[in-house]
């Protein structure tokens, strides 16, 4: 009885152990921004707030180089982070905020790209 109890204790440790492995391995893994966590890549975008909120206000310069660098660097993620929770929670338009790269006038953003149900301009 005693053996019994020692072994399920034992696989039960394994199974834990070899679970936490694979959650660490998976927070380690490169997603949509790369090895940035999407957090850190939303936070960036902080210069777009009210211009991905209003198709009629002006980008600020600070945004348009920040989206530059994103495009350049990792172009999924600009959509990842516009689809994000976090700019759910920011009370992002995905809808205005896609057009950004556009009204920036970046030369070679993804147009044509789809992010989502929406297509970059």
């Amino acid at each position: 009885m005693e053996f019994k109890m020692r072994a399920a204790c034992l696989v039960t440790l394994l199974m834990f152990l070899i679970s936490s492995k694979a959650l660490i391995w998976e927070a380690d893994a490169a997603g949509e921004c790369g090895r940035t966590p999407i957090r850190s890549a939303a936070a960036s975008l902080s210069p777009c707030l009210a211009a991905a909120g209003n198709a009629r206000v002006k980008v600020p310069p600070a945004c348009c180089a920040k989206v530059g660098s994103l495009i350049r660097t990792a172009p999924r993620c600009l959509c990842a982070v516009l689809l994000s929770p976090l700019a759910k929670q920011a009370r992002i338009n995905p809808g205005i905020a896609i057009t950004i790269p556009k009204r920036c006038n970046i030369r070679n953003r993804p147009a044509g790209k789809k992010c989502g149900r929406y297509t970059l301009p």
